[in-house]
């Protein structure tokens, strides 16, 4: 069954322009409309919750290696960029699920929005099978690096263990897209902040060897995420087959390998997955080429990101909102509404990071004390005069990185991943790695000239998806088929529910 005889009518698009409602009239009625703010914010709450859990866990994680030792630190930084970088292909992939689930939830056919997580589930455990192996490039990668050798040995350890459990990482992604796709974040909110606090138990006790527990350092670090992802893997699959989402979306009967779906996730979710890897990848290069200045410059860097993380990544649940938001109304045929969530999401976005920038640049203390509070005061002043400057580059680019974040997503919920991908690929090696590859040759500029070419980079890509978005090829794309004929014969096999 896939609940819904036909499509609902097309609409042009006339209702709403293509462009932010600045007006008084119709910023009186955004709050209650639909795709208004209030929808906005009960889909993005708890998604802001959720990531901001995560990043106060990555944040905590951080301290806590910083008091065991700030090479610890220090190390942890590019070890888990470059082991996320590999990851981060897999789980852009498997997370893009989501806009499947949101886009058939749109059309109303909810068995198909299950089958395509089962097919990203599948695609879960092709990834644990090539991450598996790619740990033993941590020497030869952190070699190339060109670190001391204290601090290579530690992230060769914290690499290896990340790639070991990769797998859970995407398949955590795969399943929980079931459930932001269907706008069910809160449940999302509470897997995910089971898991964080999971993690923070577990780093402390792993880290610093209490309550019996081995002191592993580093090793413990990655031990006690990967533990918590796991657990948060099976608190989602338990959810995923509760009696109602096995009665409303046949999560147990859809569970066939299906080729033409899978097919359709890999030609519009593999282009999200090199996306994000792309990015993961050039500010993995960045902070690479940055530790080439010598131990002050990356552990600053180090600090300007982690704190920059925390009043950032919430906002990557608003961008989600909107995605779901722009997914389902694709589905419905509305690109209208798509075009307003996307809109007064920005709004949102731009109020809160222009709040923080300013934090930024008048009270910085109050981000870098609780780095500083075990380390040896000529240790600490020596970062915090670095991190205070480059700070203030976080302020000025952190509005552009707002508009980012909400247009690239809006973009992807509606199938216009490729574009995404070319761009992000283009401008992030042209415009950010290679000149910061020369900004860290000796003469070249040093690690301000670096921080130059970075803020650069953040504002032109956020010029060109405020380009695309406003040129408005996405509202004619869709990732679910035009019509029932290419989902309306059974996959080959069949699940043992299916049969009963």
């Amino acid at each position: 069954m896939h609940g819904a005889a036909a499509d609902p009518p097309t609409v042009t698009g006339a209702m709403i322009p293509n462009r932010p409602p600045l007006n008084l009239a119709e910023l009186r009625t955004a709050w209650r409309a639909r795709s208004g703010y209030r929808e906005i914010l009960a889909l993005a709450i708890p998604l802001i919750l959720s990531t901001g859990s995560g990043t106060i866990q990555q944040f905590i994680d951080r301290i806590f290696l910083c008091w065991y030792s700030p090479e610890a630190m220090a190390a942890t930084t590019p070890a888990g960029i470059l082991s996320f970088t590999l990851i981060s292909l897999f789980i852009g992939t498997a997370t893009y699920a989501g806009t499947f689930v949101a886009q058939y939830h749109g059309a109303g056919r909810p068995e198909r929005a299950s089958a395509s997580v089962w097919q990203a589930c599948y695609f879960s455990l092709f990834a644990g099978a090539i991450l598996f192996p790619l740990a033993w490039l941590a020497g030869p990668l952190f070699r190339l690096a060109g670190h001391a050798p204290a601090i290579r040995g530690m992230e060769e350890t914290y690499f290896k263990i990340m790639c070991w459990g990769g797998g859970f990482l995407v398949l955590n992604s795969a399943i929980g897209g079931f459930f932001t796709g269907l706008s069910r974040t809160w449940t999302v909110l509470w897997v995910n902040l089971g898991a964080t606090l999971l993690n923070i138990v577990l780093d402390y006790g792993l880290i610093f060897g209490h309550w019996g527990l081995p002191r592993m350092g580093v090793a413990g670090a990655a031990w006690a995420t990967v533990a918590a992802v796991a657990a948060g893997c099976l608190g989602f699959g338990l959810l995923f087959f509760a009696p109602a989402n096995r009665r409303d979306h046949g999560t147990g009967r859809t569970c066939a390998f299906d080729g033409r779906l899978f097919a359709r996730l890999m030609r519009f979710g593999f282009p999200n997955g090199v996306q994000f890897m792309l990015d993961v990848f050039c500010f993995a290069l960045f902070i690479l080429l940055v530790g080439r200045l010598g131990p002050t410059a990356l552990g600053a860097t180090t600090l300007a990101f982690q704190i920059n993380m925390v009043a950032w990544m919430p906002m990557i649940g608003l961008g989600i909102a909107a995605s779901i938001l722009v997914g389902q109304h694709i589905g419905r045929r509305r690109p209208d509404l798509a075009r307003r969530a996307t809109w007064l999401a920005l709004h949102l976005t731009i109020f809160y990071m222009t709040i923080i920038a300013l934090l930024y640049v008048v009270v910085p203390d109050w981000f870098l004390y609780p780095f500083g509070v075990r380390l040896q005061p000529g240790e600490y002043d020596r970062l915090h005069d670095l991190a205070v400057v480059l700070l203030r580059f976080v302020a000025f680019y952190s509005l552009f990185d707002g508009m980012n974040l909400v247009f690239s997503f809006a973009l992807k919920g509606a199938g216009d991943t490729r574009f995404v991908m070319f761009l992000s690929l283009s401008l992030g090696m042209g415009m950010m790695v290679l000149p910061t590859w020369w900004a860290c040759r000796p003469g070249g500029g040093g690690i301000y000239a670096a921080w130059t070419f970075l803020s650069i980079f953040v504002i032109v890509l956020a010029l060109s998806f405020l380009a695309r978005f406003r040129h408005g090829a996405w509202e004619s794309m869709s990732v679910i088929e035009s019509s029932l004929s290419e989902s309306a014969r059974p996959p080959d096999g069949e699940c043992a529910e299916a049969t009963r």
